[in-house]
């Protein structure tokens, strides 16, 4: 989406087909626009004014007959007073703004920007940005058109109108939302992808052309480099599938040399069936959602070089497929990792913390400053969470009030659960030196005890995205059915924050 900020001259004068007011809740619960910007734009005929209401989801669309200025003038709730905005509720209404320039087909629109004590002009910027640009996103790479009755219509450009005039920090700031959700946007079409195109050496790919892009160093392992590096774990899972394995290694120079990296590490499971303990029939499809992890850890690489942010950044994706060939791991097979830990495989569908435990053993080597693993890992985060929170667990409380505190920011919610050593005995195995499941009770935690075992005494912490990572696009205006890129702007966020 092409976003500019405009500068000049009152909002009746401003030309686009569509404008974009919010509605607050003002003094005895009246609605209230800011700067009173509905009086600035009332012509003869008011009485649509009285159609206004606060209340989230409200929508009034008034028809200008001037010749200059705006063509439409739409008033849409967001349910807070002015004293209760937060980015959030910026982010939705801008894409709520979005979803109505659809419904009217318009391409063009312009959007009032909210802002208050508790919200300044740069934060509201920047998450006006990441909505509306969130919002236009739409996966269409494999559509040719047929039967279809009409394509539906792609918003390609927003102005942002600031309250107060603008300046050049908010300039900065949509520049800073822009580049954040263009990269979550990155995240979401690699998703999108089904699993005959997004395999292993297909992610690795994109992960060259991302690299050359934003001048990132990027290293790819194959198989050969794999059994040097001993990652037996990664190896296994691979083994049941015609499509070899890889493990992708980003690396952003951004700080002084030698200074420690910050480490971001992805699943990047790009079809999982489940191998011998199949998944059933039934929504087997959305396994081609198994690799979030790793797309949004190859999209945070973009944007924080996008950023040019001052610090050392590290992103390692290790990918696979999780099929039942006649190669495939099978239940009581045990496998030896990359770091020695050798672990008994009780279910072949819990293949996504062999695959990660290799590549955390692999980033120690870096002596990271902090690192940070995402994953679509357990379905019982599902049951705990919904698809509301990110779990959160790690070795280091601090990085875990960091991560939640950036996803507050985001958007991208966190919740911790406890990861107490009592955990670990859930993990005891007869034959090797774990299991790699513990059963059903604390799921979520036991497979983050299982990844635990891997990072020694390196800062780190899990987030299970299972519940998040995808899904059916309800309630959250700048989301569709299918991808959300979560949690490539909570990454960048965690990120940026570490680097001042």
């Amino acid at each position: 989406m092409d976003l500019h900020l405009h500068t000049t001259g009152p909002l009746k004068e401003l030309s686009t087909p569509l404008l974009v007011l919010p509605v607050l809740k003002g003094d005895g619960g009246q609605p209230t626009t800011p700067g009173h910007a509905g009086r600035e734009l009332a012509g003869p005929d008011e009485r649509w004014q009285g159609d206004l209401r606060w209340q989230p989801g409200s929508r009034v669309v008034s028809y200008r007959d001037s010749a200059s200025g705006p063509r439409r003038v739409a008033f849409l709730g967001m349910g807070k007073e002015a004293g209760e905005l937060d980015s959030e509720a910026v982010r939705r209404f801008a894409g709520e703004a979005v979803r109505l320039a659809e419904s009217l087909r318009v391409t063009d629109l312009a959007l009032l920007v909210p802002q208050s004590t508790t919200l300044d002009g740069p934060a509201a910027h920047q998450a006006a940005a990441e909505g509306l640009v969130l919002a236009a996103w739409r996966f269409r790479e494999l559509k040719t058109g047929v039967g279809e009755d009409e394509a539906p219509t792609l918003v390609a450009r927003a102005t942002l109108v600031p309250v107060g005039g603008e300046s050049s920090s908010e300039a900065e700031a949509m520049e800073r939302g822009r580049i954040l959700a263009e990269a979550e946007n990155r995240a979401r079409t690699l998703q999108s992808r089904p699993g005959n195109l997004a395999t292993p050496s297909d992610l690795a790919q994109v992960a060259m052309e991302w690299g050359r892009e934003f001048g990132l160093e990027v290293d790819v392992l194959g198989p050969e480099r794999l059994r040097a590096e001993g990652m037996g774990a990664l190896l296994a899972v691979a083994q049941g599938s015609a499509q070899e394995p890889r493990l992708m290694v980003l690396r952003h120079r951004g700080g002084d040399e030698g200074e420690p990296p910050l480490v971001l590490v992805g699943k990047g499971l790009t079809f999982d069936a489940g191998g011998i303990s199949l998944k059933p029939p039934k929504g087997m499809e959305d396994m081609k959602f198994d690799m979030s992890g790793g797309a949004a850890v190859l999209a945070a690489m973009t944007a924080v070089a996008g950023l040019g942010i001052p610090r050392n950044v590290v992103g390692v994706v290790p990918s696979s497929e999780n099929l039942l060939g006649a190669s495939a791991v099978k239940p009581g097979d045990v496998v030896t990792t990359r770091s020695g830990i050798t672990v008994e495989v009780i279910n072949t569908d819990a293949e996504g913390r062999l695959i990660l435990c290799d590549a955390l053993d692999y980033a120690l080597e870096m002596e990271p400053e902090a690192m940070v693993d995402c994953a679509t890992l357990t379905g019982a985060v599902v049951i705990g969470l919904g698809h509301h929170a990110i779990g959160v667990l790690g070795t280091d409380d601090e990085v875990v009030k960091e991560l939640q505190d950036a996803g507050e920011a985001t958007g991208e919610r966190c919740w911790p659960l406890p990861l107490w050593d009592e955990y670990r005995t859930q993990l005891e195995s007869e034959t090797a030196d774990l299991k790699n499941v513990g059963g059903r009770p604390a799921g979520t935690i036991t497979a983050a005890m299982f990844l635990r075992q891997f990072v020694k005494d390196t800062p780190w912490a899990h987030l299970d995205i299972a519940g998040t990572a995808y899904g059916e696009g309800t309630g959250v205006s700048y989301l569709r059915k299918g991808a959300y890129g979560v949690p490539t702007r909570l990454l960048t966020e965690w990120v940026l924050r570490r680097s001042g």
